[in-house]
């Protein structure tokens, strides 16, 4: 993806970033005369492949849009962070590449904070929708996933492929939900490059479920970011909530919390979730 570039911020980050180097940073020798500070506009062309002349007219503005291979390069020869790689990508006009991912790990501050989060349920979603972690009232509204196979947790597969995770939501809303799952993952597989991993499971899922199937067909794209869904639980009844999805620093990793709609009486549903769940835990575990 490119946009316009800003040609003139793009070239006062390089000739900024340029200017902070030293020679040695870069393995170069200092050399006895230098009159201005940093590398010279030459060393950076050199480390980074390109003419000089190029580079010159990207410092003096009046350079056509550089490639993101050319950017990775600069990035590289200016020993950018990640934060200013993507902000000279930004410039130049280009999506940054995509950051580093989590995989499995939790961030322990993540973890603490879904521990503390006593009243509400709350669950860590990768973003291919592999559940994490849950708290105790998630796995309480939600179900408990102990007994399945890590792989086996992802919340897609499950939806197509296990028919009694659906019986805790409304019949009208379920082709709903199908289609929210299929355009949420859609979206991931795109930011994620058709990774192994995203490609993978979409094959899995697609040999599994002819449902699938026909919707990951209608391209569909939809990042899942709030919605509303009612839940059907087998002691407690129906519950409206808001479902809001927060992201978190690394790219492949969102919170999902569920909290009450303003006026209505889904905070006491909850209340009283806190103290039925241990039970309604075992009621879900045994029927998985």
């Amino acid at each position: 993806m490119s946009t316009d570039m800003d040609r003139q911020q793009l070239a006062d980050f390089l000739r900024r970033s340029r200017e902070r180097l030293r020679p040695g940073d870069v393995g170069l020798a200092s050399g006895p005369r230098r009159r201005t500070p940093g590398l010279r506009r030459e060393e950076v062309s050199q480390l980074a492949g390109m003419s000089a002349d190029y580079y010159m007219r990207l410092e003096q503005a009046r350079s056509p849009q550089p490639s993101t291979q050319m950017l990775g390069a600069l990035a590289r020869a200016l020993r950018l962070t990640e934060d200013e790689r993507d902000h000279l990508y930004l410039l130049a006009g280009h999506r940054p590449p995509a950051g580093r991912f989590a995989g499995n790990h939790i961030r322990p501050g993540l973890l603490y904070l879904l521990d503390r989060l006593e009243e509400t349920p709350a669950q860590i979603l990768s973003d291919l929708g592999d559940l994490l972690a849950q708290n105790a009232l998630a796995e309480a509204l939600l179900g408990c996933v102990c007994t399945v196979r890590e792989e086996d947790r992802n919340i897609v597969l499950r939806w197509f492929t296990q028919p009694f995770i659906r019986e805790a939501f409304p019949p009208e809303e379920r082709d709903q939900i199908s289609r929210m799952h299929v355009a949420d993952l859609r979206a991931a597989v795109a930011r994620r490059n058709h990774d192994a991993a995203s490609t993978e499971l979409v094959e899995r899922i697609r040999a599994a479920s002819d449902e699938f199937a026909k919707l990951w067909d209608l391209h569909e794209v939809a990042v899942r970011r709030k919605s509303r869904m009612r839940v059907q639980h087998p002691s407690l009844g129906p519950v409206e909530l808001e479902c809001e999805s927060l992201l978190t620093p690394a790219e492949d990793q969102r919170l999902l919390v569920f909290t009450p709609p303003p006026g209505t009486d889904a905070i006491d549903y909850l209340g009283l979730l806190r103290v039925v769940g241990p039970e309604i835990t075992h009621r879900h575990h045994a029927h998985q």
